[in-house]
């Protein structure tokens, strides 16, 4: 413990730490995306088992470091492109959230109120949804993990990041989830947001390389442009 109060550590910490908290936004948001489909009493649960799962699957690709490392070898290849265990994960994981995505969007905007009821109950069951949560907790742990890998190399400070992020993310799911739901427009956004990660990681997959930045500041400006037609919106409507 002493050891993390020397001031290299902390600021290696505090630094991974943030990048934690911006690489889990992607999770909380797709969370907050499926547990809607839930009845209310089940939501809360279901965000802390999704979050508590992604905890866990952080925490045992941490401690297989060795493991995590030999995901980069080429496992096979298809004319000159060398295929590793972690581009087949963001490969799957890539193709999985485009899907989904893509398949909730439409619904959003194609399936009307009777159907959506009829279909909310038949896909909104706990386990599926839990487990849609940990198929692409698996994918967004092993992105969190090999950027802690690349920033620092002590494990201590590792695991503690990754455990201050969840809490974070934890104690915000709650708050994201309820807004999100609360504004359809937000909602559609964050999906289109989720395919644009998707394409991401197919790109990533394929061996190619995306700046995150982009597509952050791109999620940021977005965001932002939409509060301020929500507020346009609310002014209007009490000005008439």
């Amino acid at each position: 413990m002493e050891n993390l109060l020397q001031p290299d550590l902390l600021i290696a910490l505090l630094t991974l730490t943030a990048m934690e908290i911006v690489l889990g936004i992607d999770n909380i948001v797709f969370i907050a995306i499926l547990v809607a489909k839930l009845p209310k009493e089940q939501q809360a649960r279901a965000r802390s088992i999704g979050i508590g799962l992604a905890l866990v699957s952080r925490l045992i690709l941490l401690l297989s470091i060795t493991w995590i490392m030999r995901l980069t070898e080429p496992l096979f290849q298809i004319a000159d492109k060398a295929f590793s265990g972690r581009d087949l994960i963001l490969l799957i994981g890539g193709l999985f959230l485009i899907a989904k995505a893509t398949y909730e969007i439409h619904e959003k905007l194609e399936v009307d109120g009777e159907e959506a009821a009829v279909a909310v109950k038949g896909k909104g069951r706990f386990k599926t949804v839990v487990f849609q949560i940990a198929l692409l907790d698996i994918v967004f742990s092993l992105d969190s993990v090999i950027t802690a890998v690349g920033m620092v190399q002590q494990i201590s400070i590792m695991v503690i990041a990754v455990i201050i992020s969840i809490a974070i993310m934890l104690l915000a799911a709650g708050k994201i989830s309820e807004f999100v739901h609360r504004h359809p427009t937000i909602k559609i956004l964050a999906l289109s947001f989720l395919v644009l990660i998707g394409v991401m990681l197919l790109v990533e997959g394929m061996g190619g390389h995306v700046n995150k930045g982009y597509i952050y500041f791109a999620m940021a400006f977005s965001l932002i442009v939409e509060f301020l037609n929500m507020r346009f919106r609310k002014k209007q409507k009490i000005a008439h």
